[in-house]
C-alpha cells in the first residue's frame, strides 16, 4: 500500500505509506491517490469500506480475480473497473489482471493484484511532472485509462503485419503449422473482442454528460479512450473474421493439392491399367500366344500399348483433365 499526496503549493507530491493519511488537514486543498497492489484483503477491505465509505458489495466487485468492466456510481464517488495487461505480456498471448478504481473529488483509490505497467507508469510520471496531477483524481484515472488501451493497440495493430505474412506464407509454402497460428490467433481475438467490447461500453458511459461529478471535465478525455477501445473491438472483429477466412483458405488448397495429387494418380492409374493387363496376358505361359512366335509380336506389342497410352492421354487432354 502506497499513498501519494498532492497539494496546490507543493512543487512535487508527498509519497508515503497509510500512516500519511493520519496526518491530512481537513482544510487540504489537494487530493491523495492510494495505489493497493496484492495487499491483504482484509485490511484492504477495512480501509475502503470504513475509512472511506465504499459499498461492500462494490469492494467484493474489486477484489474478484475474474469480473466484467463496468463502471458504478454512488453518491460521493465512482467505481471503475477495467481489465489491463499483465507486466509479462508482449503479444496476442495476452492474459490480463483485474484493475479497480475508485474515484472522488479529492480521491483516487487503485486495487490490482499483480503489478500493472499502466498504473506503474502513470505514477512515475506524476513524480516527474509528466502528468499534471493538479487537474485532480479523473484525469489521472484517465491517463491509466489510456495506457491500458494503448498497451492492447500495440498488441492488435501488430498482429495485422502477422496476418498479412500468414497469407503470404500460406501460397509460398503452406504447412500445417500456419493452420495452429491460425487457429490460436482466433481463440485469443474471440477472447480480446469480449474484453473490449466491455471496456468499450463502459468508457461510453463515462463520455456521456450525466457522468458523475468527479469526472466533470474530464468527458472529452474519456471520450478518446471510448473511442480507441470502439476501434479495437472493430479490429478484433475484423482480424478475427480474417483469421477464419485465412484458415477456411488454407483448408481449401490443402483440399485443391490433395485432388491435384489425386487427378494425376488417377490418370496415371488409368492409363497403366490397360498396359499392365496386356503384359499380364502376355506374360502367361501357354504353349501356344497369338503374336507370340513371330519374329515382330514384341515389337508390335510395345506399339499398340504405346498407341493406346498416346490416346487415352489424348482423350484426357480434349476433357482437360491433364
Amino acid at each position: 500500500m502506497r499513498v501519494m499526496h498532492i497539494r496546490p503549493n507543493l512543487v512535487s507530491p508527498i509519497i508515503g505509506d497509510l500512516t500519511l493519511l493520519d496526518h491530512l488537514p481537513d482544510e487540504d486543498n489537494g487530493w491523495i491517490w492510494i495505489d493497493l497492489e496484492h495487499a491483504d484483503p482484509q485490511q484492504e477491505s477495512r480501509l475502503l469500506t470504513q475509512r472511506f465509505g465504499i459499498h461492500p458489495l462494490a469492494v467484493q466487485d474489486a477484489q474478484r480475480e475474474r469480473h466484467p468492466p463496468k463502471l458504478e456510481v454512488f453518491r460521493e464517488l465512482a467505481f471503475l473497473l477495467m481489465k489491463g495487461l499483465t507486466a509479462d505480456t508482449e503479444d496476442i498471448r495476452f492474459r490480463t489482471l483485474q484493475i479497480a478504481a475508485f474515484v472522488g473529488d479529492r480521491f483516487l483509490i487503485t486495487r490490482r493484484s499483480e503489478r500493472s505497467v499502466s498504473i506503474e507508469g502513470v505514477w512515475n510520471d506524476a513524480l516527474t511532472g509528466e502528468v499534471d496531477v493538479g487537474r485532480g483524481p479523473a484525469h489521472v484515472l484517465y491517463r491509466i485509462a489510456r495506457r491500458v488501451t494503448d498497451r492492447y493497440t500495440k498488441i492488435v495493430l501488430g498482429l495485422e503485419l502477422r496476418l498479412d505474412e500468414l497469407e503470404d506464407e500460406m501460397f509460398q509454402s503452406p504447412d500445417d503449422r500456419l493452420l495452429a497460428e491460425l487457429t490460436e490467433y482466433n481463440s485469443h481475438l474471440k477472447k480480446l473482442r469480449r474484453v473490449m467490447t466491455y471496456q468499450h461500453s463502459t468508457m461510453s458511459a463515462l463520455s456521456r454528460v450525466d457522468t458523475p461529478a468527479c469526472f466533470v471535465g474530464t468527458q472529452h478525455e474519456f471520450n478518446d479512450v471510448y473511442e480507441n477501445t470502439e476501434r479495437l473491438a472493430s479490429l478484433c472483429t475484423l482480424y478475427q473474421e480474417l483469421a477464419v477466412d485465412l484458415m477456411q483458405s488454407y483448408i481449401s488448397l490443402t483440399s485443391h493439392r490433395l485432388n491435384q495429387i489425386i487427378k494425376v494418380l488417377t490418370i496415371v492409374t488409368v492409363i497403366f491399367l490397360p498396359l499392365g493387363l496386356i503384359a499380364g496376358l502376355y506374360g502367361m505361359n501357354f504353349e501356344f500366344m497369338p503374336g507370340a512366335g513371330g519374329h515382330y509380336g514384341f515389337f508390335l506389342t510395345l506399339i499398340a500399348m504405346t498407341a493406346l497410352a498416346a490416346t487415352l492421354l489424348l482423350i484426357f487432354r480434349r476433357l482437360r483433365w491433364v
